[in-house]
Parts: C-alpha cells; sequence; structure tokens
C-alpha cells in the first residue's frame, strides 16, 4: 500500500497506483496520511463479484468516485451502477452495500477525519470536577 503525507498538495496518480499494485492486491491500495490533515482518503479495490456487506456510517458523510471497473451500489432507494468517474454523496446514516462487476472496482471515499480515539472521563467525573470549581470559586 502506498500512502501520500507530504503537506505540500503534491499529486498522487491513482491509475499508477491501481497499475502497479499485484493483480490480486485487494483492499486499501492507497491512504492519506499525516497528522495535519482533516481529510481521511482510500483507494479500496474489490476482485470481480466481490462485495462490503451493507452497512452505514453513523457520524460521517462519505464521498465514493469510482476510478476503474464497475458493479453496483446498493441502497434503500435501490440499485445504482457504478462506472468509472460515477461520484455517490452517500451521507451519514445513510445504508449501502457495493458489489464488483466482473472486472471488479476500484473506487476513492473521502470524509472528514475521524477524531482520535481517546479516554473520556465518566459523567460522575464530569460532575465532581464542576463541583469542585464551583467550590473553589466561592
Amino acid at each position: 500500500m502506498t500512502t501520500h503525507s507530504g503537506p505540500d498538495g503534491a499529486p498522487t496518480d491513482l491509475d499508477a497506483v491501481i497499475a502497479e499494485a499485484p493483480e490480486d492486491a485487494t483492499g486499501a491500495l492507497w491512504r492519506l496520511t499525516g497528522a495535519g490533515r482533516g481529510l481521511d482518503s482510500n483507494l479500496v479495490r474489490l476482485r470481480p463479484g466481490a462485495a462490503v456487506a451493507e452497512h452505514a456510517e453513523p457520524v460521517l458523510d462519505v464521498l465514493l468516485v469510482v476510478l476503474a471497473g464497475g458493479g453496483r451500489l446498493d441502497t434503500p432507494d435501490g440499485t445504482h451502477p457504478l462506472r468509472p468517474h460515477a461520484a455517490c454523496w452517500l451521507p451519514r446514516g445513510s445504508r449501502r452495500s457495493l458489489t464488483a462487476g466482473p472486472e471488479g472496482l476500484a473506487y476513492l471515499t473521502v470524509h472528514t477525519r475521524r477524531p482520535g480515539l481517546g479516554i473520556a472521563p465518566s459523567t460522575e467525573d464530569n460532575r465532581r470536577v464542576l463541583a469542585v470549581l464551583a467550590y473553589l470559586r466561592r
């Protein structure tokens, strides 16, 4: 897998990434990296007939752009054919599945970067902190 982490905005040739990947390579072939970025992006390749099971992204909108091959996008609204240069906006919470056609499917996803995982204090901890702060303000 290749990544791009430079802050300079230097272009990545995604056609070259697809062409240079081993023929049997599937999943994420490329992803955007770098600590200061505000976006996440992945170039994903599926084998012919492979599918991404129905799911929903509960927090983020996702833009999906087909780069090579084809297939279909199934949503509650129906089945939508996918071919190179098709772009689909998948609003947060929308249910969808993807199925690659006979040539496979390579697509780019772009969405706001997910915040890092962290340990947050419990609600009870928050109440205690607020009580202490209120006491100290007297």
